[in-house]
């Protein structure tokens, strides 16, 4: 089988450098890609979508519901290129009611459609080990499994199309709300005088530890918000939070109060930073900082 990617960001990079260790694969990215020195000869970056024509599946891993649709339903794009009975992968992270209709669309012209969103971030994409939800027919997930085994090493049906994606949202708002936590209660402490190094620890050897923890509160004691997705990208989660909430009269305080927390980050121009920047607000409403000895500039 001939493989294609579309998306060569933090995330699809690796995943297509992953793939390409088994698989002949075409990769395309409207922005110009610098591919490692180690990088397969197996990986071939197209420059343009027409060259993917030939390929059995193409994997996706773009940042919105509206590049995704310019990519697959666009005069010129992949839903009038690749041949009929192509498979189509998208591991993006985009709003449930968009990939339904973008399942829909494909599989009226003859395409079979997966939706195979991933958690795990970048280090995890670039070991291979990210968890991959899929919605989609039993039977084309399964005989795209070895595939799905390159870059994620726990791949999961959760059902129909759509089940991954909202397999996915319901992981980043658990995400979220741990981070907008950690954001509200770190500087407490430092505002009272605790120690921030042994605080994080303590955090991190006990009950209050998160993956959110484990992961932001060494960034945050450095004063460094650029390790993870940006904010502004990642606000379509919450924004699908509350769409599910309002739609199905599903009563959400907790992450209502986080969303809240979110959002004013966002407001004070934090948006390029990742999710540990939320921290911020809360230090300068309490005029303090959460950081270690020497923590460095807030970045």
């Amino acid at each position: 089988m001939l493989f294609g990617f579309v998306g060569l960001g933090q995330m699809g990079k690796p995943m297509a450098l992953n793939l390409a260790r088994q698989h002949k694969v075409l990769a395309f990215d409207a922005r110009p890609v610098l591919l490692p020195e180690d990088a397969p000869l197996s990986l071939v970056l197209a420059e343009s979508l027409e060259e993917l024509a030939s390929c059995d599946c193409v994997f996706l891993s773009l940042p919105s519901a509206d590049i995704l649709r310019k990519v697959l339903l666009a005069e010129d794009g992949l839903g009038t290129l690749l041949k009929s009975g192509a498979t189509i992968v998208d591991t993006s992270t985009v709003e449930y009611n968009a990939t339904l209709e973008l399942a829909d669309a494909l599989n009226a012209s003859g395409y079979r459609f997966i939706d195979a969103p991933v958690s795990g971030m970048q280090s995890r994409a670039e070991d291979g080990t990210l968890t991959m939800m899929c919605g989609g027919e039993a039977g084309d997930i399964k005989d795209l499994l070895p595939v799905f085994e390159t870059m994620a090493s726990n791949v999961l049906h959760m059902g129909p199309v759509g089940s991954g994606q909202l397999t996915k949202l319901i992981n980043q708002l658990l995400f979220d709300i741990n981070m907008a936590a950690l954001a509200e209660i770190l500087p407490i402490s430092a505002k009272l005088g605790l120690n921030s190094e042994k605080i994080a620890s303590v955090v991190n050897s006990g009950t209050g530890r998160s993956y959110a923890s484990e992961f932001f509160v060494p960034h945050i004691l450095n004063g460094n918000f650029s390790n993870g997705y940006p904010m502004r990208d990642a606000y379509k989660d919450l924004v699908s939070g509350a769409e599910l909430s309002a739609r199905h009269l599903v009563p959400t305080p907790v992450l209502a109060a986080a969303t809240a927390t979110y959002q004013r980050a966002l407001l004070e121009g934090h948006g390029d930073k990742d999710k540990g920047a939320m921290v911020l607000v809360f230090e300068d409403l309490l005029k303090t900082r959460f950081r270690a000895q020497g923590g460095g500039n807030d970045v």
